[in-house]
């Protein structure tokens, strides 16, 4: 694993620089900074990052997505790393009470976790920080006159909606089902619930394998978005009986649950790639009283016998399956080096006071966006300037 954060960092262009930056700036020193966020490969690069501009870094991870062998890594670079690898909730919530016992100074949130815990127990120190998802930026809009500090979210920046959710998060959904179940998609038909950026990347990646791709999503102008981008749009029902594969990613609660069972089709395969284990009833669906078998495999995927006879398989319990199952990979290092640097970017922002509380909630600032995006052509086109 060493080697192979050994590689990710090494094409981490945009972090490398600002590391170098950063070492001459020192923009966090004396700042604790504290972390929920997947720890895998790429995370390494960002919280180094972080630590070279002087933060004192005490991170946790997510739900079933830490890599043992990252927080190896990170606990030998001096990060304070809490917690390991667990599906359980109230364990993973015993470990973001940890992380916020230290009072850090900036958030770096994924999910929205910790500043809805910080609000149960607010202290004087924290500057504000940052948000990495929709889910979260849902969680926390309507607590604004409660939060009060400047809070950027940073997948409402269009480089992190094109970059990373519409083609890194389709390539890695596409990669992942691949892996984990090492079945063709030529001719499959593959239900996307829910057609924001990540959906859109998905049913994208998924047409682009030559698979029959339909999208279901509840907003009608969405839905319509995506008839008109040639994707089939049944109802629901339809939808979900037709499907050899059912994928979520709606940021929503019970997108497809125990009443479904008996609509859907023998052999079909359930995954989530929103990031709470929540889209999927994966518990209701193995506790279903026609249940009669659940076979689990060493590799994360489970099969459900019914009592009709149906068979159904999913993977990872619901859980965001980008980043489970043999050697996860996640999305591609240079969409994640670009919203890496909106993180790193951003944090700095706050650390400066460059944002105050007006920026609560809100996306990233258009200066930084185009500071990294001119960053990364910059460096892709650099060999030309010679």
């Amino acid at each position: 694993m060493s080697k192979r954060i050994d590689w990710v960092r090494e094409h981490c262009k945009l972090l490398l620089g600002i590391s170098e930056e950063y070492r001459r700036t020192r923009p966090f020193e004396g700042l604790k900074i504290g972390t929920g966020i997947h720890i895998e490969a790429k995370t390494v690069a960002l919280l180094l990052t972080l630590q070279d501009g002087g933060a004192n870094i005490v991170s946790t991870g997510n739900l079933n997505t830490t890599q043992p062998d990252a927080v190896d890594v990170l606990r030998a670079e001096g990060v304070t790393v809490i917690g390991q690898p667990t599906k359980d909730s109230a364990e993973h919530s015993a470990y973001q009470d940890e992380v916020l016992a230290v009072h850090p100074d900036l958030i770096l949130d994924n999910g929205g976790d910790l500043f809805v815990r910080y609000l149960d127990d607010p202290y004087p120190n924290l500057l504000g920080g940052t948000e990495e998802t929709t889910s979260g930026r849902m969680r926390l809009a309507p607590l604004r006159d409660r939060l009060k500090k400047p809070v950027l979210v940073i997948n409402d920046s269009p480089i992190k909606q094109f970059a990373e959710n519409e083609h890194a998060v389709g390539q890695s959904a596409l990669e992942s089902l691949m892996r984990f179940t090492n079945k063709v998609t030529n001719g499959e038909q593959v239900t996307v619930f829910g057609y924001g950026a990540c959906g859109r990347g998905i049913a994208d990646n998924f047409r682009g394998a030559h698979a029959r791709v339909s999208v279901v999503d509840t907003n009608p102008v969405t839905r319509l978005r995506a008839h008109l981008d040639g994707f089939a749009t049944p109802p629901r029902h339809l939808a979900v009986s037709e499907a050899d594969v059912i994928i979520t990613v709606t940021g929503g609660h019970d997108v497809v649950t125990v009443a479904d069972l008996p609509r859907m089709r023998d052999g079909v395969i359930l995954a989530n790639a929103g990031h709470f284990p929540t889209e999927i009833d994966a518990a209701g669906i193995l506790g279903a009283s026609d249940v009669v078998d659940v076979r689990e495999y060493s590799d994360d995927l489970i099969t459900v016998a019914l009592s009709d006879g149906k068979r159904i398989h999913l993977i990872s319990r619901g859980h965001m399956f980008n980043l489970a199952g043999p050697r996860p990979l996640g999305n591609s290092i240079e969409s994640m080096d670009l919203g890496f640097a909106l993180q790193a970017r951003c944090l700095e922002a706050v650390a400066r006071k460059d944002v105050d509380a007006s920026s609560c909630v809100v996306p990233v600032p258009a200066q930084i966006d185009s500071a990294v995006a001119n960053s990364y052509l910059d460096r892709k086109y650099s060999y030309q300037s010679s």
